[in-house]
Order: structure tokens, then sequence, then C-alpha cells
């Protein structure tokens, strides 16, 4: 079958998970979905528009990006277990949030509460200094980029803990709770906000599928066939601090999913990135909005954290697909 054959296969397959995952998650919660009484129940109209619905599009947003991201970062660092993290967004996303919460900053600014402001402030910091300790010259070195962005992410956790050690109980608490990740959201003006930057970031990383598959496969094929590898590495690095600083900022640092999607893709289609990458955008997008509803109707009435579903369903099933394939070829 013809790549665009496997592709049009993929997107049907995928989109239908989407729908039937956004349908299973708006119906469903602690306070079940009458579809018939919306009209006329205001009770069922508010827990739906208000909470259910813009919970359920963050989460298509945000484990759309993850997944899109990681599987953009997987063919950029030719490396499997490259992850939106790798950058040392996560790390410093949550150090600013940290700061913020143990101050007590609990106004906004238009809007976006200051912990967001904060988080996005620390992701693009050591954004940059991830990217200035992996430079030379006017080179980027991807084995560089990926052990420095791992080493900030220790940095910011040692500081996390500690800030967590100084501050008082009830801020250490909002703390790890920020930590382990929410899409816990009230109307639809946040998850506008986030399409600003997500919707650019992301259809960045759509346009340069082909060149970056090409460069994943053969750097010197690739500029041969008249790639610009430099500039196509740094816009990939560029929308991917972006998009994961975004979505670090308002949903906390979930993890897994930018890992084993983009793997499961794979596993599913093939190697070809610009299969990969779409695909995994929306599999990303309904794998968390499952998880999402996991967390919040396992107990009823009590919540679980949606980062620690993602870790739970997402490490053993990526300690399957490890086992499943014996050794990792080229992306």
């Amino acid at each position: 079958m013809t790549t665009a054959g496997t592709l049009a296969r993929a997107l049907v397959l995928f989109f239908a998970l989407v729908l039937a995952v956004t349908l299973f998650a708006l119906a469903t919660g602690y306070q079940p979905i009458d579809w018939s009484g919306l009209r006329t129940d205001e009770t069922a109209r508010t827990i739906f528009f208000r909470l259910r619905m813009p919970r359920v599009l963050l989460g298509l947003l945000v484990g759309g990006s993850l997944a899109g991201v990681g599987a953009a970062l997987q063919a950029l660092f030719r490396n499997p277990l490259a992850s939106p993290f790798t950058l040392g967004v996560s790390g410093g996303g949550a150090l600013g949030a940290s700061v913020a919460i143990a101050l007590g900053f609990g106004a906004s600014i238009g809007g976006i509460p200051m912990v967001f402001v904060f988080s996005f402030g620390g992701a693009v910091a050591f954004v940059a200094i991830v990217y200035r300790l992996a430079s030379a010259g006017s080179v980027v070195m991807p084995g560089a980029l990926l052990l420095a962005g791992v080493v900030l992410n220790l940095i910011a956790g040692a500081g996390v803990l500690m800030i967590q050690f100084m501050t008082d109980y009830t801020r250490a608490l909002q703390i790890l709770r920020w930590m382990v990740g929410s899409l816990d959201v009230v109307g639809m003006d946040l998850v506008w906000r986030m399409l600003l930057f997500l919707v650019p970031g992301i259809a960045l990383l759509l346009t340069v599928t082909r060149d970056l598959h090409l460069i994943a496969m053969d750097e010197e094929a690739a500029a041969a066939l008249g790639v610009h590898v430099k500039r196509t590495e740094r816009l990939v690095y560029a929308a991917s601090s972006l998009v994961v600083g975004v979505t670090v900022a308002v949903a906390g640092p979930i993890g897994f999913v930018g890992l084993i999607v983009p793997h499961a893709v794979r596993l599913l289609f093939g190697q070809d990135l610009r299969i990969v990458l779409p695909g995994s955008i929306l599999l990303g997008a309904a794998f968390l909005v499952l998880a999402d509803t996991v967390a919040r109707t396992l107990l009823g009435a009590s919540e679980l954290p949606v980062g620690a579903v993602t870790a739970l369903l997402g490490g053993p099933l990526f300690l399957v697909l490890l086992g499943r394939r014996r050794r990792y070829a080229a992306i």
C-alpha cells in the first residue's frame, strides 16, 4: 500500500477512535449526562458546558500536542526514548509553578492564573538554557541537547523538592497536586487561549514532517534532496518548546503520553514520520481523554490525578512495546 493510502487508513481509524472516546468521556462521570435532558435540565447543561466539555477538549489538546511533539523529537534526536520533556520544559515549568505557589501568587493576568505564567516562564527559560548549552557556534548538537535537558530536569526536580520542604504544608500539597498533572478547568476561556499558541506550533510541525522524515533517515541524503537541515531542526525545536511549554503551564507535567503513543503508532503503521506524526496527534488525544475519564470516575466522587493514571497505564504498556521490539531501527 502507498504512503498516501496508509496515511488515509490511519487517519480514518484514529479519527473514529477519537470520536468514540470523546463521546464516551462526555457522557461519563460522577454525574452522568442524559443527552435528551440537556435542553431542559439546567444543572445538566451547566455540568456539560462549563465542566465536562472544556475538560474533554483540554484533554484532546494536551494529549494530541504531547504525542505529536514526542513523535517529532524522537525523529529529530533519532532516539526512541526522547520525549517532550527531553528539552527541559517539564523541569522549568514545574520549578516556575512551584515558586508561584510557594509565594502565594494566586492572582491572574488577563484571566490567566499567575501559576500558569510562572510555569510558562520557567519552561521558556530552561529551553533557552538547554539550547545554549547544546550550541557550538551555529550548530546544535542533538546528543548534547538531550543530555542537557535531562540534567536540567533533574536539577529542577531537586529545586521543587527543596521548595516543598521549605514552604508550609498547604502550599506543599498544592505543589504536589500540580506536579501530578490535572485537566481540571472551568469554562472555555483557557482552552481558547491555548489554541492561539498550540495551533501554530502543531501546524509548523506538520508542515516540516516530510523534511524531518528525510533528516531522520539520513541527514546527508536529506541535504542532497534540498532539505535545509539546520533550519528544519531549529523550527522543530522552537515549535516543540512552544507547544510543550503551553501544555505544561496549563495541565502540569503529564508524563508518558509523548513517549509511548508514537511507539504504538509505529507498531501499527510503520516508521514513516508522515504517518506517525499525525497519527500520534490523534491517538495521543484519545489516550489522554480516556486516561482522564478513568481518573475522574474510578473512585466515584473522588478523583485521581491524571498524571498518575497515564504513568500507571503508560509504564507497563511501554514495557510491552519494548519487549515486542528487540531492537530499534532508524525512525
